[in-house]
């Protein structure tokens, strides 16, 4: 399995479970992480796809990601924090467009650019533990990796302009209240959650999945007729699959698929 310096990757059944690996800085969103990120996500593109699902966790019992390097960023001008922000926007885009489900397991802090990071997955499970937040204000900035954009597609316009506005940091709780969690579950049974999760989805067809995740991630900024349209060419696209086929077969004939993956 491939090797990084700041990440760590394990299997568990059909789930590639990534840790971000850095507990002594609270996991926090470091160059070389940032870095190893970009990797990750070139890797799996290309040899990945034998599992069916990511799970994206923080390494230790604090913290998911803490945020950006914030004592990196204190040395930085306007240019290379904007090439900085850029790199991120970058790994989220390609995070989210993985042909797999990514889960993120938040066990503790999800600030700033941890909250960023978790919200490019296509959902999150949190612990009673985890917290979250975009406290960018309180730095004199805005947030850089992409919160503007999703925190308001996932919990509403006038709940995310709250939060980015006053900086606040909210518990898991209240994460569930306005939606930005799916679930909130022990933290000892928290990876074992996600797994279950990954492991339903791999009983069922891997092309429709991978089909129904590209069509949703495209229709985000879309409207309506538009999106429509894109969900059309995903059903007739989903249609044409071998899974597609032997899904239909298989309820007809009152049998359990048997899914080739093409």
């Amino acid at each position: 399995m491939k090797q990084f310096d700041t990440l760590t990757l394990s299997a568990k059944g059909p789930a590639l479970i990534l840790t971000i690996d850095q507990p002594k800085s609270l996991n926090a969103l470091a160059q070389e992480v940032v870095n190893d990120l970009e990797a990750f996500v070139q890797w799996f593109e290309t040899t990945g796809y034998e599992y069916r699902g990511v799970i994206l966790t923080g390494a230790g019992e604090k913290s998911f990601v803490a945020g950006a390097n914030i004592v990196q960023m204190n040395a930085m001008d306007a240019q290379a924090a904007g090439v900085y922000g850029r790199q991120m926007h970058a790994v989220t885009e390609r995070l989210e467009s993985l042909q797999v489900p990514v889960i993120a397991a938040v066990n503790g802090f999800a600030l700033g650019g941890g909250c960023e990071l978790a919200l490019a997955c296509d959902f999150i499970y949190a612990s009673e533990k985890a917290s979250f937040g975009q406290p960018e204000v309180s730095l004199g900035l805005v947030p850089g990796f992409g919160g503007s954009v999703r925190l308001p597609r996932r919990v509403g316009n006038a709940v995310a302009r709250e939060l980015i506005f006053t900086g606040r940091r909210i518990k898991a709780e209240e994460a569930l209240r306005i939606g930005l969690v799916n679930r909130i579950v022990p933290a000892e049974e928290l990876i074992d959650q996600a797994v279950a999760t990954i492991e339903e989805i791999a009983a069922v067809a891997p092309t429709a999945v991978a089909n129904a995740k590209s069509a949703l991630v495209a229709m985000d900024a879309l409207n309506t007729h538009e999106a429509l349209a894109v969900e059309a060419d995903s059903f007739q696209r989903a249609f044409a699959t071998a899974d597609s086929v032997e899904g239909r077969g298989a309820f007809v004939q009152k049998r359990s698929p048997n899914f080739p993956g093409n």
